[in-house]
């Protein structure tokens, strides 16, 4: 097994192209004001900034930073660019991740040695700090890219390879993470010397697959990409378009031969790619997302519009070419309700627009965990057509939503500095967090509250905060 590793991808591709920056350390966040930290290299970590810290924090640290704000298509692009390069190596490309990539090398000509040189070779003119690592299995062959570029690992080369290794190699959580601290396991090697059976009873069946990989076993398959299918139409040689009529007419019939192809093959698009090049030698790419994937021209066509509404060309086009991509196959989505659903395309149609208006100062809300309320929201740009499925770990522990109510006074009894007893009736505690100091009104006089999120016996969630020696009821959660 060949992995294919590009330490810290996201910073690595928003570093490259930014080749000014020389050795200057780098945070990288998702946006330029307000934004918080995804990723940040090693001198920004040694002077004291953190992932997840906001930009004001981490510069406060690392005041020489430079700040590289994400760019997510950009990045995937560039991925999947790298990911079509390795396909010269091995035909069988697991994309486990972006900057993390398996290679099936069973009947490939040559030695682990070659393997290596032919992937830095095809991947040479991407300029990424590449580590290209062989081993029996993903998780081996993960482990020796970690440590150094070239390194070959044999089945004798396991418990070496292993034994110093971080437990974080594991992509554990990092409660989990420090409950092994607290057993004295912080590398694979201690992990690997832990009885299985009590290890398992303890910290569930998941421990299996910690303690079997810890020990150089990892059954986990290699899953080959599937590879993305384009469907396109040109038009070049074939005069100039001077005026918005003749641009318009010209996309129409592009729009039209794709969606034919798509109809055919019963597949839909998700984003369409357009591609002008101008007298003045002048080459512009759009893409365009769309809410729902589909094959319908006209729908395909107004989005397209949409976004070309703020466009502006100082010469005659002299070619064009309509791309579709990320084909799914295509259906009519059926519900009991679906008089009262909106429809995804023209949701699509505004977004363009929206997008079109504002430009890259478009945001969306997000929930975040947070105590304060004030902190459960945050403002992202977005990108249309660019809808996060909820993961896992979402899904199956969501975040309550705090519903703030009229402020009112309460009765709480307190023991050992927190509260017991609730409201009137008095209804006990059975849970408590907190508490957490809030101080507000700098300007106007300080206001410095303690607040509580406590669980009462009767299943209610309430939050309630102290000031002075009086009791208030702020907001319930839904």
């Amino acid at each position: 097994m060949l992995c294919v590793y590009v330490p810290n991808y996201a910073l690595a591709v928003a570093r490259r192209d930014r080749p000014d920056l020389g050795d200057v350390a780098a945070l990288l966040a998702d946006k330029p004001d307000r934004g918080r930290v995804l990723a940040l290299d090693e001198r920004a970590a040694a002077c004291g900034a953190r992932v997840g810290q906001t930009v004001v924090q981490a510069r406060a640290s690392a005041n020489d930073a430079c700040v590289l704000v994400h760019d997510p298509i950009r990045s995937h692009l560039v991925w999947s660019d790298m990911l079509d390069a390795l396909d010269a190596v091995s035909p069988l490309v697991d994309d486990t991740a972006e900057g993390l990539a398996y290679l099936e090398m069973r009947g490939i000509d040559g030695a682990p040695s070659d393997w290596i040189a032919r992937a830095h070779t095809v991947l040479r003119d991407f300029d990424l700090p590449l580590r290209v690592a062989i081993a029996p299995n993903k998780f081996l062959a993960h482990a020796a890219a970690s440590v150094a570029d070239g390194y070959v690992c044999g089945r004798e080369d396991v418990r070496a390879l292993l034994e110093p290794l971080p437990v974080e190699l594991l992509d554990l959580d990092p409660k989990t993470i420090e409950r092994l601290g607290l057993l004295g396991v912080r590398a694979l090697g201690d992990l690997a010397r832990l009885p299985h059976g009590p290890l398992v009873r303890r910290f569930g069946k998941s421990a299996a697959t910690w303690h079997a990989r810890a020990n150089g076993n990892d059954p986990t398959p290699l899953l080959p990409r599937a590879h993305e299918i384009q469907i396109d139409a040109a038009m070049y040689g074939e005069g100039t378009a001077d005026r918005e009529e003749q641009l318009y007419f010209a996309l129409r019939m592009l729009t039209d031969r794709v969606c034919s192809d798509l109809a055919r093959m019963g597949k839909g698009a998700a984003m369409v790619q357009v591609s002008f090049e101008c007298e003045s030698g002048d080459n512009r790419r759009m893409e365009v997302g769309l809410a729902q994937a589909t094959a319908d021209s006209r729908m395909m066509l107004d989005v397209v519009r949409a976004k070309l509404e703020g466009q502006a060309f100082e010469s005659p086009v002299v070619g064009l070419r309509v791309a579709v991509m990320r084909l799914e196959e295509l259906g009519t989505p059926a519900t009991l309700f679906a008089q009262r659903e909106p429809d995804p395309q023209a949701i699509a149609l505004a977004l363009a627009r929206l997008e079109n208006a504002l430009g890259a100062s478009g945001t969306r809300m997000r929930a975040q965990a947070a105590h304060c309320f004030e902190q459960r929201f945050t403002a992202e740009a977005f990108a249309v057509g660019a809808g996060e499925a909820p993961t896992t770990a979402n899904a199956a522990h969501p975040v309550p939503q705090l519903r703030l109510l009229a402020v009112r006074e309460i009765d709480v009894v307190i023991r050992a500095n927190e509260p017991v007893l609730v409201g009137s009736p008095p209804r006990a505690v059975t849970d408590c967090a907190g508490p957490w100091r809030i101080d507000e009104g700098w300007f106007d006089g300080p206001v410095v509250r303690d607040e509580y999120d406590v669980l009462l016996e009767d299943g209610q969630l309430y939050r309630i905060y102290r000031q002075g020696e009086r009791w208030y009821l702020r907001g319930a959660y839904d």
